[in-house]
Order: structure tokens, then sequence, then C-alpha cells
């Protein structure tokens, strides 16, 4: 083959293989739903509607979930404190998987006047996948627990998934997935790649242009070289 036809021989693999890299990019989709949730409160039935928002986060071989709550939920007659009210939540596995994860997070960090929607904090997670595919991650029931009494909300419009993931079991996986809530609320994946589709786009166009660079370091290495075996005949 001569010079001409291996240098683009070698340029069009290195398209190629960026092409290849980009194509099998993870399936990750987040979207906000919003959740009619139906209180049991010490006071009698209450309900809201608040938008839903779980993140995944990469984090050894698992992933740090998210789920944030944009709107407040359910209230108190009374003021609480700082620290007087604890949250904590269930998120539904779907697709790939099945079962529960839960989340939880701190107290309230500031009082919460009377007869004003209760904001919920962060709540996090870690989910290891034990099956590879598509696992969706859909709100569940939230819990709140103050002044020694207990509340219960419960989506009643069949929320869609929040989150869905494209994972892959480690190895000696079994059935279901496997699940352990944080305390913190705190995202402790900074650093890490997030799983949403912007961040995985970026991530995989990068490490594909990483593949064109290195063919294109390829071609250039052999341009010299053959321009230098001809400078010396």
């Amino acid at each position: 083959m001569s010079y001409r036809k291996r240098t683009a021989a070698l340029a069009s693999a290195a398209a190629l293989a960026g092409s290849a890299v980009w194509m099998a990019a993870p399936v990750a989709r987040a979207e906000v739903v919003d959740v009619n949730y139906q209180c049991k409160t010490p006071i009698g039935d209450k309900s809201a509607v608040s938008p839903i928002d779980i993140k995944g986060v990469k984090s050894g071989s698992g992933y740090r979930i998210t789920m944030s709550w944009q709107k407040g939920v359910s209230s108190s007659p009374v003021e609480l404190g700082k620290g007087a009210m604890t949250p904590s939540a269930t998120i539904a596995l779907g697709g790939a998987d099945s079962g529960t994860l839960a989340v939880s997070g701190p107290a309230n960090d500031a009082a919460i006047p009377a007869n004003t929607p209760i904001k919920i904090s962060d709540l996090s997670g870690t989910y290891t996948p034990k099956k590879s595919g598509e696992v969706t991650f859909t709100a569940g029931v939230l819990t709140i627990k103050a002044l020694g009494t207990t509340t219960t909300c419960t989506p009643t419009n069949d929320p869609g998934p929040s989150l869905t993931l494209d994972v892959s079991a480690g190895s000696g996986g079994g059935a279901g997935g496997s699940a352990q809530g944080g305390g913190s609320g705190e995202d402790t994946g900074a650093g890490l790649p997030q799983t949403g589709p912007e961040d995985s786009a970026v991530a995989l166009g990068t490490l594909g242009g990483t593949v064109l660079l290195a063919g294109a370091a390829g071609a250039l290495w052999l341009t010299r070289r053959h321009q230098g075996a001809r400078a010396g005949r």
C-alpha cells in the first residue's frame, strides 16, 4: 500500500473509532416530573403537587442518587424549630431492576413557620446495580417525622420516571439492586462525571475527540518519518 493510502486509511480508522465511541454512549435521561402527593398527617389529610428532580452521579461501582423537591409539601399547624423535622423517602426502581431505593437527608436547618409548606431538603442514597440494562427511578413515598409525629405522603397520579440510567452490573451480581440511604443529603459525588444526558455527551465527545487526535498524531508521525526517509536517500 502506498504512503498516501496508508495515511488516508489511518485517518479513516480514527474517525470510525470516534464515531463508535459516540454511538456507544450510555443512555441517561432525566426530567422534572410533577408528583401529586396525598399526605396523611396527624391533623388530617392534605395534598400538594411538587416537581421532583432525580439525578445520578457515578460513584465507584454504583451511583449516588439525589432526589430534589422544587416546592414544599404538607405543613405544620405549629412552628417547627431548627432540627425538628427529618425527611426520608423511597424511589421506585423499574425497567431492568425492581424494588425501592431508600433516600434520606438532614433535618431542617432553619425554623419552619406554622402553616407554611414544608420544603424538603435534598435526599440521597447509593444505588448499586445487580442487573444490566435501563433502570428507571420514580418518586415514591415521602415520610416526614417532626415533634414525635409521622406524616406519610404517597404519589397518587402515577408519575413517570424522573431518571433513566443504562447501568452495568458488577461481577457476581444477582437479582435485584442494592440500596443504601444517605444521611447528609449532600451530593458526595462532586467532581465525578454526572450521569445526566448533557454531561455524558460532553464526556463521550471528549473521548471521541481524543481518539481522533491520536489518529491525527499517528498520521503526522508517519508523514515526518516518510519525509525523513526520503531526505536521507
